[in-house]
Parts: structure tokens; sequence; C-alpha cells
């Protein structure tokens, strides 16, 4: 179960996640990346990134794009938020799927 603690450190990571997402996408028109969800381990090591990519076709190449610079993300993250955290966690990022499913069921519904 997530204490207090470990949602206000992934709220805080989501937040400086999504900021550095918006200006790597600023160069890319028609892509649009945010963060849906972080979760944070118990002993802030390992930090799972949910990620909403649109548009969903180019998914699978952005997620293995971030992932192959996920060590300069993760400096930038650091850049941001050492202040407040004393270690920077390790960082893996997933495809956020559940708007594509909800789509998936409203359309499923409307026939």
């Amino acid at each position: 179960m997530e204490g207090t603690r470990l949602k206000k450190i992934g709220r805080l990571l989501q937040k400086e996640l999504g900021d550095i997402f918006q200006k790597q996408t600023m160069g890319m028109p028609g892509i649009l990346i945010s963060v849906s969800a972080v979760r944070v381990s118990p002993d802030l090591g390992i930090a799972k990134a949910y990620l909403s990519i649109f548009p969903s076709e180019k998914g699978e190449e952005i997620i293995e794009a971030i992932r192959t610079n996920t060590k300069a993300i993760r400096y930038d993250l650091g850049q941001r938020v050492r202040l407040q955290l004393r270690k920077i966690p390790e960082l893996s990022f997933y495809i956020d799927d559940s708007l594509d499913y909800i789509e998936n069921i409203d359309n499923l519904l409307k026939k």
C-alpha cells in the first residue's frame, strides 16, 4: 500500500517529467506526450512512469526513443528535483493505453 510520502514523490516526478516531455515535444508538431501516473517503489529506487502518447499509432516508436534516452531524462529530472530528493530513482517507461481501451468500449457500446 502506498503511503502519503510515496504519493507526494510520485506526483512531484509526474509533474517534472510532464514538463520535460512538453519541452522535448515542442519541436515535433502533432505529437503529445503526457505522464498519466508515476509509481515509486517503497525504497525510492525505482519509478515506473506511465505515458499517454497521442497519436497512439506512433506510441511504440516514441516509447523506444524515450527508453534509449532514459539516462538523459533522469539527469534532467535530477537537476529539477535535486533539492527535494536525495536519491533520483531509476526510471522505467510504459505506455498507458487506458484511453484507447475506454474509446474501444465506447465504440462497442454505440453499436
